[in-house]
């Protein structure tokens, strides 16, 4: 992956989370670095391959290009980012170009532990989740290594199969404010 580009693989998981109060207690076990809870507004626009969203947010603010296959498995995610300014006029600016798709609203606990991310997020109309990124931003680690990174913190978390969610929170939403049924976790 060529860093210039800001691309990167990451190997994820999201699963529903009954019990966020543990996994927090496990990352502060773990010594995870904290890096504060971001109210995050996802707009996700119409394109014709992967997903396209612009996060807002009072720590992160940027914009998101991925490649993932649908699937309950860790599984790889080709990533383009670019920071933006909060007073951007891009979302303006995408809103014409390619129209909105839809908005996801979350509150997002952050935490890192090395080279792998963990989110506790709040899904507006959804409910409690958890997601675990293990990101190689320059090549160095490997896919390999990020899935055993992934599947240790499903391992200590203890994830079940049945907990997994295949598709990502604007598929869910989408599903659910339609009357047809949402996808299977």
């Amino acid at each position: 992956m060529n860093n210039n580009q800001k691309t990167h693989l990451n190997i994820e998981i999201k699963a529903r989370c009954s019990n966020p109060k543990k996994i927090k207690s496990i990352l502060q076990q773990h010594q995870a670095d904290f890096k504060g809870i971001d109210h995050q507004i996802d707009t996700y626009f119409n394109c014709t391959t992967g997903r396209l969203k612009l996060r807002e947010g009072n720590i992160e603010n940027s914009l998101i290009h991925y490649n993932r296959p649908d699937g309950k498995q860790p599984k790889a995610s080709i990533v383009t980012l670019e920071k933006i300014a909060q007073n951007s006029n891009i979302k303006a600016v995408l809103t014409n170009a390619l129209g909105v798709k839809i908005v996801v609203d979350k509150q997002r606990g952050i935490y890192f532990i090395e080279n792998v991310k963990f989110h506790l997020d709040e899904v507006k109309g959804l409910g409690s989740f958890v997601e675990i990124e293990a990101i190689d931003v320059d090549g160095s680690i490997g896919e390999a290594k990020l899935k055993e990174q992934c599947a240790f913190y499903m391992d200590l978390f203890e994830i079940e199969e049945g907990d997994l969610v295949r598709v990502s929170y604007s598929d869910l939403i989408s599903h659910s404010s339609v009357d047809s049924p949402v996808p299977a976790p």
